[in-house]
């Protein structure tokens, strides 16, 4: 797979991205990185004291609408790296103290980003993506990355339609999820610190319950505990733009309906508090 007839991601547009064509993502061949820093509001089990070495990618392949990127993911946005500089930025950020390095929207530069890890880092590298991958491109990746952290945000694809264009989003992110696990195996953890594994975010997002409750339903019969650890996310936060519901940030009673569905489900993994449906958590793009 590469940028010539591009169909990297489940929308498969075929643009040329080597010449003028783009597609959905509207990015050519070379990787854009809109922001790279040592973040310390991922998960604690990732970030640790030093904060994971976060290479933020402009451009995305899905779009939605509510995303708190949309400074560097609604266009495409950023400094051009090809696979020789993405690696030198991964070191720096290394030598800063990163506890991994944490691409952030990587999936549109995916060829690019394998051949910056042909060699070994010393540190986890985590691939934190929006799920709406392609289980064959995601091959590419294999013994390359050590935590995948998708998103798994639809089960209802008339939401994915409406909220992110993209009606086939479950399938697709399921099957993709699959593949991830199959290449990391189950979560292993060093202290208290994982370094190999699967977790798979879910973000509620307002008067959308029934979502995530078939969300965590998929996870709970698909997966053996153990197996791969759910970020429950309550950091909804509205963007401007969006009619009712989506004006609003989530409740405390959609919050704790989900949480216990995901408990009754048996998975297991990270709670996130009230307090973290704020712009201050935004990354400064």
């Amino acid at each position: 797979m590469d940028y010539k007839n591009c169909k990297l991601c489940p929308r498969e547009c075929g643009a040329d991205r080597t010449k003028d064509a783009r597609g959905f993502c509207g990015c050519g061949d070379l990787p854009l990185v809109a922001k790279t820093m040592l973040h310390h509001w991922e998960e604690p089990a990732l970030a640790g004291s030093g904060g994971s070495g976060a290479i933020f990618f402009g451009g995305c392949n899905l779009g939605c609408k509510y995303c708190q990127n949309k400074a560097i993911s609604g266009a495409p946005v950023g400094v051009p790296a090809d696979e020789k500089t993405l690696r030198r930025m991964m070191w720096e950020l290394i030598g800063q103290g990163a506890e991994n390095i944490d691409l952030v929207t990587p999936t549109h530069f995916l060829p690019t980003v394998a051949r910056a890890l042909e060699e070994k880092l010393p540190v986890p590298v985590v691939y934190n993506c929006g799920g709406y991958e392609k289980a064959d491109a995601l091959r590419l990746l294999e013994g390359k990355v050590d935590i995948y952290l998708p998103d798994l945000k639809y089960a209802d694809g008339a939401l994915a339609g409406m909220l992110s264009g993209a009606e086939d989003y479950f399938a697709c992110a399921a099957a993709a999820i699959r593949e991830m696990v199959r290449q990391v195996g189950p979560v292993q953890w060093q202290g208290d610190k994982i370094v190999r594994g699967v977790i798979v975010r879910h973000l509620i997002l307002p008067g959308q319950v029934e979502n995530s409750l078939k969300v965590l339903d998929f996870l709970g019969e698909n997966f053996r505990k153990g197996e791969i650890l759910v970020s429950l996310m309550r950091q909804y936060t509205p963007m401007g733009g969006l009619p009712a519901p989506f004006d609003r940030t989530v409740t405390d009673e959609e919050y704790d309906g989900v949480l216990s569905w995901m408990f009754l489900n048996g998975l297991e993994g990270f709670t996130q508090e009230k307090s973290a449906a704020d712009t201050q958590y935004i990354p400064d793009f």
